[in-house]
């Protein structure tokens, strides 16, 4: 579980970075370029592993949804959003997909999150809300932020949406690689149909940088990112995968330190050290009753030895 975890925390962080080489064309071409590589090398795989593609059409209803909310309209958004808010905003609206999957958790599988996912999210979102204190308090909904904000709050919770239809999928004992190559296929269609509706310039960038950002932004960021995510999913819930949100900020602070000499601030530090506090309280496991203290809970252990000095212990 923590390898997985890990993978998808470091994969996405680092995204943030090779976005910035795909900005030479439309935002939404970029994303859709993406995803339509990310659906070719999907396809392949499936192909060559001979993974059965065959699904109910309720499957693949549902494996449209989970394209449409994850790997569509909810980047749309996000890149609209963009406009008005900056990136360290965005990623603290964004981290409030943690709320949001708890929330959906309880409306669509009846399923309540446990007391520690609720402690450890407070303590991180706090922690995000420290690193882009600056952010927050320039923050002014009379120059288009609240616009900014809407908006981003709304592709966040159409992201958590295609976090419940994963949820859904793999409950259905549909294969997570399957399901996002179907998902990614359908949410590729949509951006296209969305670009020529738009009327948004197509175009292509032929430089290194730009390929290179490409292929890695479609296999590792959608590929092996949204499998390890969704698999993650699966495993440990929806509320506690999607705490990962908000530690790919701090990856991205880390590498910027590196790659573009970022300087951190009080705030940041301690800012950082609290989501990573909320980490390990949301990833710990529980560590549960010895079951005679459990049996001693329900009934009392009968003193045997006690009442007859021949009985074995």
């Amino acid at each position: 579980m923590f390898g997985l975890y890990a993978a998808v925390v470091l994969i996405w962080g680092s995204t943030w970075i090779a976005i910035q080489y795909q900005l030479s064309v439309a935002p939404e071409v970029a994303v859709a370029y993406r995803f339509a590589l990310a659906t070719l090398i999907l396809m392949a795989w499936c192909g060559l592993r001979r993974l059965p593609m065959r699904f109910t059409l309720r499957d693949h209803f549902f494996m449209a949804v989970l394209g449409v909310c994850l790997f569509s309209l909810n980047y749309v958004l996000i890149y609209v959003a963009s406009i008005h808010l900056t990136s360290g905003l965005l990623a603290v609206v964004f981290s409030t997909i943690v709320i949001m999957n708890m929330i959906n958790g309880v409306i669509f599988f009846r399923r309540r999150p446990e007391t520690r996912t609720l402690i450890g999210a407070g303590i991180g979102l706090t922690g995000i809300a420290m690193v882009f204190a600056n952010d927050l308090a320039a923050f002014d909904l009379t120059t288009g932020g609240s616009i900014g904000l809407l908006v981003s709050l709304a592709g966040s919770y159409i992201a958590s949406l295609g976090n419940m239809a994963s949820a859904r999928n793999h409950a259905r004992g549909v294969p997570v690689m399957q399901a996002n190559a179907y998902g990614m296929l359908y949410g590729t269609v949509l951006l296209f149909g969305y670009i020529a509706l738009a009327g948004i310039p197509v175009s292509f960038d032929t430089s290194a940088s730009f390929l290179a950002a490409l292929v890695y932004l479609a296999l590792f960021g959608s590929v092996l990112g949204f499998g390890f995510y969704l698999t993650l999913l699966g495993k440990i819930g929806p509320d506690r995968a999607a705490y990962s949100s908000v530690m790919f900020p701090i990856v991205a602070l880390l590498l910027s330190t590196w790659f573009e000499d970022f300087h951190w601030s009080g705030n940041i530090i301690w800012g950082v050290a609290l989501t990573l506090v909320g980490n390990v309280v949301i990833l710990t496991k529980r560590v549960p009753k010895p079951a005679t203290k459990v049996l001693e809970q329900v009934a009392p252990v009968q003193p045997t030895c006690a009442t007859n000095p021949t009985a074995k212990p």
